[in-house]
């Protein structure tokens, strides 16, 4: 088997590895092992990040759409499960932007709300009785 001379290719990997590594503390920016270990962490951390985004923003909302669900005299709980009942389908995103930004939009929410879970507790009733009764 020949004999490989891995020069240029060397080069430019440790090259490319030492640019990532840009404006690292002291040694961790300018030895190569060094520089390797705090990049490969710092890839894994970005990944994870990546993933934990999505739940940091999710419970911010959810923090903001109950804030303004209770000033409406309802819970979180008792908002979704009424506009799921109304069947208002805005997603968690765009109603924390309305509670936030348009609060008159987000209290007609609420209200319709109010209504489907005051109409789904009357049924909910009635069906208990009805069972009862046969």
């Amino acid at each position: 088997m020949p004999r490989v001379k891995r020069g240029t290719v060397r080069r430019a990997k440790r090259k490319k590895l030492l640019g990532l590594a840009k404006g690292y503390y002291a040694n961790k920016s300018k030895l190569y092992r060094a520089a390797k270990e705090s990049v490969d962490t710092a890839l894994k951390y970005a990944f994870v990040g990546r993933r934990r985004k999505k739940r940091d923003f999710r419970r911010l909302w959810v923090v903001r759409i109950n804030a303004a669900a209770r000033e409406h005299g309802l819970t979180y709980g008792q908002l979704i499960n009424g506009l799921k009942n109304a069947g208002v389908t805005l997603d968690r995103k765009s109603l924390s932007e309305l509670a936030v930004s348009s609060p008159a939009a987000f209290a007609t929410l609420a209200s319709q709300a109010k209504g489907a879970a005051r109409i789904a507790v009357k049924s909910a009733k009635n069906a208990a009785k009805t069972a009862a009764r046969a």
